[in-house]
């Protein structure tokens, strides 16, 4: 009955995700968008240019208004994102590459009319 009751909570868990725009724009006004997916289970997101695609994952129960978050480019690069929330569904904020470029991102509903 346990693992009934475990598969089941799983399951409904999993199923609950939300999926937000973001937009990230490069110093030199390069754009790259994607996704925020976000459940009770794993918070990702994804953004690409068709050439260049970053991607990165962190603690969705991290309930605190800013929050750090590891990148990693297919271009070899690595990095780290810091987003404020303005609310659960939208913020933005600040990119940083292992070669030393920066952006800045923002998501929610704002990141769509980019």
């Amino acid at each position: 009955m346990r693992i009934f009751l475990i598969l089941i909570s799983t399951l409904i868990l999993s199923a609950c995700a939300t999926t937000i725009p973001v937009a990230v724009i490069t110093h030199d006004g390069h754009i790259l968008r994607g996704e925020n997916t976000v459940s009770m289970a794993s918070g990702t997101f994804s953004v690409s240019d068709g050439r260049l695609t970053c991607t990165g994952s962190y603690n969705p129960l991290n309930e605190s208004r800013t929050i750090t978050v590891t990148v990693t480019c297919n271009d070899g690069r690595t990095g780290i994102a810091i987003a404020t929330r303005d609310t659960p569904m939208s913020g933005g904020g600040k990119v940083t590459l292992s070669d030393g470029s920066e952006g800045t991102f923002i998501f929610g509903d704002a990141a769509r009319k980019i």
